[in-house]
């Protein structure tokens, strides 16, 4: 747990008047390094905001990037001005990043010199006029109810024949999609499931989702056999390791554990398995990803008619804004419920 933030104070480097009070001095910005500054900024959002693991990576990679194009123009984050951020845009622009990736990067830009600000580190916030690029909203991408099937029977059919060390890796990847299309976790959020989420008497499991916040999610008949196969068959091949005998060495509480600093399956080990599942399958392998497979579990609950209401809760959104992108799946469904329902609809 990281300790609570200390408060960047400038009075340090404040001159004394003689009544004993401090007067406002100017703030020297080149003596505070861009990796300081972005480590105070990372401690604050980590502290102050709750921000998860892979959120402060990402900010950490974002700020690193935006340094080392500062550099090569013998400037720093805490001298930039305001054109010098809209040329790290352009920048981004001429790398080919996507609209959306230099909106976030502007997203974090702004984040950073408002904290800066606040904190007297700055006197002043270049980018607060800074615009972002147009950009519509795209849909997501989204498998059709037969390609999940035939990925999870793909997945099935592996794991009855694979044995060994294979029919492991084959258990959990099947028992991995089964949990992830019948719940619609967030990768970070499945990777991550305690080993409880398996008992034979769980109906829900609670997940922590971002900004730590708890939600109840409920699991199907088929995932629940599929964990309880999985771990079935981890403890078959533990004990086969251990030569037969019965090890005394603690489960790890994990659902899903690896040797990793984590201590857990990565996301991008289960991205991996599951593209090489998809290529074996007959699916293009670019069109398949966990999170393809999240919008999946969404588009098809409102496509039987579930409530928009109920799928923003069951994927941890704050927002519902961001469940509407999905509402485009049953566009045919209300036509069609226009065109058989409404008294004045043509026959």
């Amino acid at each position: 747990m990281r300790k609570p933030r200390a408060r960047f104070s400038p009075s340090a480097s404040v001159p004394a008047t003689a009544a004993g009070e401090r007067e406002a001095a100017p703030l020297r910005p080149t003596s505070y390094s861009d990796a300081g500054l972005s480590e105070l900024f990372l401690d604050m959002i980590a502290a102050e905001q709750g921000a998860s693991a892979n959120t402060l990576d990402a900010y950490r990679r974002d700020l690193a990037d935006l340094s080392h194009y500062l550099g090569r123009r013998r400037k720093s984050i805490a001298s930039a001005d305001t054109e010098a951020l809209r040329g790290y845009l352009a920048d981004l622009d001429t790398r080919g990043f996507a609209s959306t990736s230099v909106a976030r990067r502007l997203s974090a830009l702004r984040h950073l010199f408002r904290f800066l600000l606040s904190e007297r580190i700055r006197v002043d916030d270049p980018a607060a006029i800074l615009s972002g690029p147009k950009r519509g909203r795209g849909l997501p991408k989204v498998l059709s109810i037969a390609d999940v099937d035939r990925l999870l029977g793909c997945a099935r059919q592996e794991a009855d024949a694979a044995e060994g060390a294979a029919g492991l890796r084959a258990a959990r990847l099947y028992c991995l999609l089964e949990v992830l299309y019948a719940t619609g976790l967030r990768v970070s959020e499945l990777v991550a499931l305690p080993r409880t989420a398996a008992r034979g008497d769980a109906r829900m499991i609670v997940v922590r989702g971002k900004g730590d916040k708890e939600r109840l999610v409920p699991l199907n008949g088929s995932s629940k056999a599929a964990m309880t196969r999985y771990l079935a068959t981890a403890a078959a091949a533990e004990k086969a390791a251990a030569g037969g005998k019965k090890t005394a060495a603690p489960a790890s509480k994990w659902l899903f554990p690896s040797f990793g600093e984590s201590g857990h399956l990565t996301r991008q080990h289960f991205a991996r398995d599951l593209k090489e599942l998809a290529a074996r399958a007959g699916l293009p392998p670019r069109l398949v990803s966990p999170h393809v497979l999240r919008h999946a579990f969404a588009s098809h609950l409102l496509h039987n008619g579930a409530d928009l209401r109920i799928v923003q809760t069951l994927l941890g959104h704050s927002d519902i804004s961001t469940t509407q992108i999905y509402t485009h799946v049953v566009e045919d469904r209300l036509k069609s419920l226009v065109r058989d329902l409404h008294p004045l609809a043509e026959g």
